[in-house]
């Protein structure tokens, strides 16, 4: 019957335009409609939402980026009209291929700032070549820290290598310590590592494949052959360092030299009311533990504190005015103990400057420097600023940059989690974009 209902439909068609302009979904929608007096649930009005519909041309200005529906594993695309600051499309995947047809089906995009996706920059190239690429300034940035990061990585043992010299000129009464030899703690972690290596093996033996061995294990790849190429001491040892340093590792030292002078005639105790006054703050349990480590020969050695390479790069990416005195001092002491982290962070440093005041002038030449004399990481982010020249030159010319996509890429996670186990792409590209 026309205006009142509708074939295989469970209710009148007005009733559904009633509920249609509700434009609300899920429990919030079905609270009203109770004060509405209209009976409909919650599943049923997420039904009847429907996304407003696509204009036919680009905005002039279009900012995209990638959000995940699953970190690592599945991904979307937010198309963002950057001068309005409002979501234009979302698109199921991150493909050069789903981007270009929509470029194709929606001419008249000039301007497009992305970040450094290969697919990205393809699909504008293939679809949309007249348009100018923009390259966001705060991805430049974080391209960077990840390559600043890599040297300080391979370089640890140069940081290790100078805090072990300065312990040993600057503390010369501890004497070294004559103990039983050292056995491995018997830690979760060391156990798992033995465990697991043995189950690899025994698989192996089987002539198991690696792929076979990582689905049985529920490990990565990567791990399974890692442990396949790597000796069991060598793996142990690994376990063992990545333990993290105890509230009395600052102490370690001083209670290793007591323990050797006394001869094993001293108390958790005395040990305890010794270094509470060198500013221990915790319990005396913990003195008390490594006190009986020490007499089983199950201590681990005293390892020297040198900052991790994230801290370093963050010290390195962070204006020279924002850091504290000690920090300033601790990052001096890392430059002085390794030249090639030295030279990356006089490129970071300079490029950060380069990026925050917009110096485009000087791109050409911080890439040159940069290819001749810095370490391989480095190297390698230079070659690519050199093969995105113009959109990088562009980001630092142009007031534009992915800053609003960024935003709404954060408000598609929070409702991505709202619905998180329940909920189709269709449902979350028309909840993103009635509320854009």
């Amino acid at each position: 019957m026309p205006g009142l209902s509708e074939r295989h439909r469970r209710s009148s068609t007005g009733l559904t335009g009633w509920l249609r302009s509700i434009e609300l979904g899920g429990r919030p929608a079905a609270r009203l409609c109770r004060r509405l007096r209209l009976v409909a649930g919650r599943t049923r009005l997420l039904r009847l939402l429907t996304a407003p519909t696509v204009p036919d041309r680009a905005p002039r200005v279009l900012g995209v980026d990638e959000f995940a529906f699953r970190k690592g594993c599945t991904y979307g695309t937010v198309l963002v009209d950057v001068e309005a600051g409002r979501v234009v499309d979302v698109l199921p995947d991150r493909t050069s291929e789903t981007f270009a047809a929509w470029l194709t089906e929606h001419p008249g995009a000039e301007i497009i700032c992305r970040d450094r996706a290969s697919a990205y920059t393809k699909a504008v190239k293939e679809a949309a070549s007249h348009a100018l690429e923009v390259a966001d300034r705060w991805h430049l940035l974080q391209n960077l820290s990840a390559a600043v990061e890599k040297p300080c990585h391979q370089h640890r043992d140069c940081l290790r290598k100078r805090a072990e010299e300065e312990t040993v000129t600057e503390v010369p009464e501890v004497a070294p310590m004559l103990l039983p030899p050292a056995e491995l703690p018997r830690t979760q972690i060391i156990e798992r590592t033995r465990h697991r290596y043995e189950d690899i093996y025994r698989l192996l033996e089987k002539r198991w494949t690696i792929s076979a061995i990582a689905r049985r294990l529920n490990l990565d790849r990567k791990t399974v052959r890692r442990c396949r190429d790597t000796d069991l001491d060598e793996l142990l040892a690994s376990a063992r360092d990545r333990r993290p340093n105890g509230v009395l590792e600052p102490f370690k030292a001083y209670l290793n030299t007591r323990f050797t002078e006394a001869q094993d005639q001293v108390s958790g105790t005395r040990l305890f009311l010794e270094i509470q006054g060198r500013d221990y703050r915790r319990s005396r349990q913990v003195v008390r533990k490594h006190l009986a480590a020490l007499r089983a020969g199950t201590a681990e050695p005293v390892r020297t504190d040198i900052p991790s390479p994230r801290k370093i790069t963050s010290w390195i990416m962070r204006p020279r005015e924002t850091l504290t005195e000690s920090q300033d001092e601790r990052l001096l002491q890392v430059r002085l103990a390794c030249p090639d982290i030295t030279r990356a962070c006089d490129l970071a440093q300079a490029f950060s400057d380069l990026v925050r005041h917009q110096r485009r002038y000087l791109l050409l030449e911080w890439i040159r420097q940069a290819e001749q004399d810095a370490p391989k990481p480095m190297k390698g982010f230079a070659g690519f600023l050199r093969q995105d020249l113009d959109a990088v030159t562009a980001g630092l010319t142009l007031p534009w940059s992915s800053g609003v996509v960024k935003g709404h890429v954060n408000r598609v996670k929070t409702l991505k989690r709202a619905m998180y186990g329940r909920a189709s792409f269709e449902l979350l590209r028309t909840r993103i974009l009635i509320q854009s």
